[in-house]
């Protein structure tokens, strides 16, 4: 490339990612600039990584309790929108049963009985896996991969982490006489379906519309409307006046948290063992919401979700949502520690940035 040509692809680098005109809506998401540090990574007692990112934490009547880096602006809320497509999709009409409804909103590691609970679906429509628009998988947890090529199978969407939610947009999809081949595609009715739930539930218009990893389509929000969207899940269990399928979304999560992550996994973790509602997204997002409404988000800028859980959980901590005691027994659960050598000895810990202590 020649040197005139370089200074042209910089200059529409940089003017693609320049910030909008005041009137028009920004479509990236917080600058670091503009975002918080969240937390640090501390090796022999010195600060190694900073995660820094956006967080919001939102009472059950919808007021910013806590507000760090730019919650405002729009992220891509990835799987932490699952439970709002479950709940279009049975709108919609698919009848499923509460299992397959948590498995609707959950990121599965794909063991078996993940996949088997998908596979019900699809058989209750006269469907198989070859319906499914997601990408084909192994099992993510290597005890459920050996199993899995030791009884001679290949990669399946069935094993894919979302394969609950695209086999429940399946059986609505039966249930309306839509197109099968094209439920995933923007314009389908089921997937304007999603977008009116989600402009209902997050009361703001989503704004780009991207491709998720799994092949639906991916709306942008702000990271304050996605948190406003969940707290009305969360707290359908408790409230009279919430939506009946809000109401099966949230219980169906609760009843059945491993179909949400898996055994073992961090969101099933925290439901099973503080009550609360967990739903992480790809490339750092996490929403955490209580039964009274309160409910956290986070957007990480590295995309890492290594520091999520421990800044959600001590927000609502700080919010007497969860007593201290529950927090520090999970955070031992889902935290991993920064180890070195043979015997993993700890070496380091994964800490609060003082911006979040200060607002403990």
């Amino acid at each position: 490339m020649s040197a005139d040509h370089l200074r042209t692809a910089r200059t529409a680098s940089a003017a693609s990612l320049a910030a909008p005109a005041p009137d028009t809506p920004a479509p990236h998401t917080a600058a670091a600039a503009e975002s918080a540090e969240l937390a640090w990574v501390t090796r022999a007692g010195a600060v190694e990584s900073r995660h820094i990112g956006s967080a919001v934490l939102l009472g059950p009547d919808g007021t910013v309790l806590e507000s760090l880096g730019a919650p405002q602006r729009p992220i891509f809320p990835r799987s932490t929108l699952k439970p709002f497509q479950a709940i279009a999709s049975l709108r919609s009409g698919a009848l499923i049963s509460q299992e397959a409804v948590a498995l609707a909103c959950g990121s599965h590691n794909g063991s078996r009985r993940h996949q088997e609970v998908a596979a019900g679906v699809l058989a209750e429509e006269k469907l198989d896996e070859s319906h499914l628009r997601c990408p084909a998988a192994y099992p993510s947890r290597e005890r459920d991969l050996v199993d899995h090529i030791a009884a001679g199978r290949e990669k399946t969407p069935l094993a894919f982490n979302c394969s609950g939610k695209h086999a429940a947009f399946l059986a609505a999809t039966r249930t309306q006489g839509w197109r099968l081949a094209t439920y995933t595609e923007a314009r389908h009715p089921m997937q304007q379906a999603v977008m009116a739930v989600l402009e209902e539930y997050c009361e703001e218009t989503p704004g780009v519309i991207g491709t998720d990893g799994c092949g639906a389509p991916a709306p942008s929000m702000s990271l304050t409307g996605l948190a406003r969207g969940f707290s009305k899940i969360a707290s359908a269990t408790s409230r009279r006046d919430a939506e009946v399928h809000a109401f099966t979304v949230s219980q169906a999560m609760l009843d059945y948290p491993w179909a949400v992550h898996g055994r073992g996994e961090v969101n099933t973790v925290v439901m099973e063992e503080l009550g609360l509602l967990a739903k992480l997204g790809a490339e750092g997002v996490l929403v955490i919401g209580a039964p009274d409404g309160t409910t956290v988000a986070v957007k990480t800028l590295d995309g890492s979700q290594r520091a999520n859980n421990l800044v959600a959980l001590s927000l609502l901590a700080a919010h007497d949502v969860i007593d201290v005691d529950s927090l520090g027994a999970v955070l031992k659960k889902i935290i991993r520690p920064i180890t070195g050598g043979v015997d993993d000895a700890q070496v380091g810990s994964i800490r609060l940035s003082h911006t979040v202590l200060e607002r403990l």
